[in-house]
């Protein structure tokens, strides 16, 4: 278990992403935070070098916690649910609804 998904009640989601834009990760990251409990956490696997700042402004963004890269074989990159996130669009992420 990661220091990421340590506080949490259950293990971390793994959202691999891999060579997506960020903009596809986004899409694919809001389905799985979205099904996710309030304290759930996501490890994103993500390849493209802009993800760790795009992830950061979109958890700034929806009120999620960035909790920052995780030690992996592959760029990981881990965030929290928040009970009072914001909800964003679902063809948008970028969209709060």
């Amino acid at each position: 278990m990661t220091a990421a998904s340590r506080d949490s009640a259950s293990p971390a989601v793994v959202v691999d992403g891999g060579d997506r834009s960020c903009v596809v990760l986004l899409l694919e990251l809001r389905r799985h935070v979205d099904a996710l409990p309030a304290g759930g956490v996501v490890h994103l696997i993500a390849h493209d070098p802009v993800a760790p700042v795009d992830l950061a402004a979109w958890c700034h963004l929806t009120g999620n916690s960035y909790l920052g890269p995780v030690p992996a074989d592959r760029p990981t990159y881990a965030l929290r649910v928040n009970p009072a996130a914001r909800r964003t669009a679902p063809q948008a992420p970028w969209h709060l609804t």
